[in-house]
């Protein structure tokens, strides 16, 4: 993981008043808009994922797609492309598209991140409500893996993450918001799913990049309980950065995902 350049620090405003967290005076660029092919690419995912193509029921055609969600065929065939390349259908000239069985991908909840739209997208169909863990400097553990400056005061907040009907954990998340977020973090909704979107808008910080670390590690005893799963069992340890466009680190967060539950899929596009 390549670090980023430590920048200038990033100053909030001072809130007026006790209850309610004031929003920064500079003009916010608008976040750009999650790709519309994105957004048929998660809603698809999240149907076959369901069950909805299962006793026969046949995956639509590329016609029908484009009528349904009043999408152009371009968008449509970039989300299938996109579901394809997670293993989650099968495309052939001639023959349509199929939804593949759940045994070709283990019934294990699909992540694919190719940009920070899809992060978003990763919350939809799961439920996950966080805790806070109090603050004080960032753990010398999660430091290391960072593997850069990381001074200050951050607050923490653990989250265990399932699928909407409650089934075995899928995730359990260490999140950590450095203190130059201020009051905002207070005003995050912990039962509201994705975190960083929440201080994109409480705090008008845009995000300038995400990096992202990916290792299989065994479980430890904290871990292993809130996964429901043996102590030493293979989990999947994803740790991101989250950086504002100067390159400043304001929020952190380390995921466990069972190997089991868990399927990881990137897109790439191959220039030339």
């Amino acid at each position: 993981m390549s670090p980023g350049q430590h920048g200038t620090r990033l100053t909030l405003a001072t809130k007026p008043k006790a209850d309610r967290p004031q929003r920064r005076k500079e003009v916010r660029e608008a976040a750009p808009r999650t790709p519309r092919y994105l957004e048929l690419a998660a809603t698809l995912r999240e149907a076959i994922l369901g069950g909805a193509f299962t006793g026969g029921r046949p995956f639509p055609t590329e016609t029908a797609l484009c009528e349904r969600f009043g999408v152009s065929r371009f968008t449509v065939r970039e989300a299938l492309r996109r579901l394809e390349a997670e293993g989650l259908i099968a495309r052939r000239r001639g023959s349509g598209t199929t939804v593949q069985p759940p045994s070709a991908y283990g019934g294990a909840l699909h992540q694919p991140l190719s940009n920070v739209g899809e992060l978003l997208q990763y919350a939809k169909g799961s439920q996950v409500s966080y805790v806070p863990q109090g603050s004080g400097p960032l753990p010398q553990a999660v430091a290391d893996l960072v593997a850069q400056p990381t001074p200050g005061q951050w607050s923490a907040f653990r989250g265990v993450r399932r699928h909407a009907d409650d089934r075995l954990p899928i995730a359990v998340t260490d999140a950590y918001f450095h203190e130059m977020l201020g009051d905002y973090i207070g005003a995050i909704d912990l039962a509201a799913g994705t975190l960083f979107s929440q201080i994109e808008q409480l705090a008008g910080i845009r995000i300038g990049k995400v990096t992202q670390d990916i290792q299989a590690i065994a479980a430890d005893s904290r871990t292993a309980a809130d996964l429901e799963i043996d102590e030493g069992a293979p989990v999947l340890r994803i740790l991101r950065s989250y950086f504002d466009p100067k390159g400043t680190i304001f929020e952190i967060s380390v995921s466990y995902h069972p190997g089991d539950r868990f399927a990881y899929a990137m897109h790439i596009d191959v220039e030339g």
